[in-house]
């Protein structure tokens, strides 16, 4: 015999053996709101039924914190089935509920676009800028499907450098989703600057594959950015909000992945032509600036015939002056020179006049007081010396 539980250790073990079970994990429950209550907790309890059972379900706060409900309201709710121990109650553990009009997909989209939009994935932090000139591109889609050949078609009009690695994967029906991801791990083995990951249009069943949260989070790890062109302009998948660049269709995909060799051709000639214009621009600038700078430059030295006809004028003029001062010195010194001879002794001798002078001390006799009787003197005249003695 069992030893016996407690009715914590039964709830508790119950709880155990309920969430150990991997598909009580992911469940979506159809039915009827009744019982609808939100506490100042801000949970939501209610019960879900249809005409044969009940369901207690809670919706905590932290999950669709702005949903509300009435009774009788028909919803399609997702989550997890557990035991509230503390009544011992079998609940359903909501974190979406929406109203059952929508549909299972739709609801299911939002679902799982609520849960990895809180992990990040759609995160526009995140988003990679794709390579302004790719050399590689890979593709993931049908190798059967008109995709293809739209993306080949767009790849040899705009951009026919660069090599497409095509990585062909199922992309519509159960086993695409596994495919598609399969063929990304290909491809991120391959040395490519980008992916494309796309397929044509279709019915929301038919774009399922790319709602599919393990496709999500491959095209989240993938190595190089990764550009989505899945179905039409109105479709959006998860694919699309996790790539880092989203187009309207595979065509377009190819367009945003890949410049256009025509315009950049065009911008060649046009900045060809700028450059062309500036170095024109740059040349005259400068060679007006040189010329410019000539005209101060012949502005400021003096004109060569005008300063050797100055130094002409300078130099008559001092030679004039000169030739004046010469004839001033020239008057002047013949009139000392006059002055002079006029003084010589030789020439006042010359014009009979005599020196009269003591032979002994040769001092001049000038006075007949110093003529004394027989004093011996020298006569001297203009060829001559001779001597006497006074009687």
């Amino acid at each position: 015999m069992q030893p016996a539980l407690t009715v914590s250790q039964l709830t508790a073990f119950l709880r155990e053996i309920l969430e150990a079970n991997e598909y009580l994990w992911d469940l979506w429950v159809v039915g009827e709101i009744s019982n609808f209550s939100r506490p100042s907790s801000g949970h939501r309890y209610f019960s879900l039924k249809d005409a044969g059972g009940v369901l207690r379900c809670v919706l905590f706060r932290d999950d669709m914190p702005g949903a509300t409900f009435r009774d009788g309201d028909r919803v399609l709710a997702h989550g997890r089935v557990s035991v509230y121990p503390q009544r011992g109650e079998l609940q359903f553990v909501c974190d979406f509920v929406r109203p059952e009009g929508v549909g299972i997909l739709a609801a299911r989209y939002e679902e799982l676009k609520k849960r990895l939009g809180a992990e990040g994935l759609f995160d526009p932090a995140r988003k990679r800028p794709l390579p302004r000139f790719p050399q590689r591109v890979g593709l993931v889609t049908s190798p059967t499907g008109a995709a293809l050949q739209d993306i080949k078609n767009v790849l040899a009009r705009r951009w026919p450098l660069a090599t497409l690695t095509v990585a062909p994967a199922v992309v519509q029906g159960e086993q695409a989703a596994p495919r598609i991801v399969a063929a990304m791990r290909t491809l991120a083995a391959e040395p490519i600057d980008l992916a494309i990951v796309a397929r044509g249009g279709g019915s929301i069943e038919d774009l399922w594959a790319f709602n599919d949260e393990r496709v999500a989070r491959a095209l989240y790890a993938f190595p190089v950015p990764v550009v989505s062109g899945v179905g039409h302009e109105t479709d959006e998948t998860i694919a699309d909000l996790v790539a880092d660049v989203r187009a309207p269709t595979p065509s377009a995909a190819a367009e945003r992945a890949t410049p256009d060799i025509r315009e950049l051709a065009r911008a060649v000639n046009v900045l060809d032509r700028t450059m062309a214009s500036a170095a024109r621009s740059a040349v005259a600038e400068d060679a007006a600036r040189v010329n410019a700078a000539l005209m101060r430059m012949q502005r400021s030295i003096p004109d060569p015939a005008a300063k050797a006809r100055a130094v002409d004028a300078l130099l008559q003029a001092l030679a004039a002056g000169l030739e004046r001062r010469c004839a001033t010195d020239r008057a002047r010194f013949e009139s000392a020179k006059a002055r002079v001879a006029g003084l010589d002794p030789h020439a006042t001798l010359a014009r009979g006049f005599a020196i009269v002078q003591d032979a002994s001390t040769r001092k001049v006799v000038n006075s007949v007081r110093k003529a004394k009787p027989g004093h011996h003197i020298a006569v001297s005249v203009a060829d001559g010396t001779f001597f006497a003695d006074i009687g």
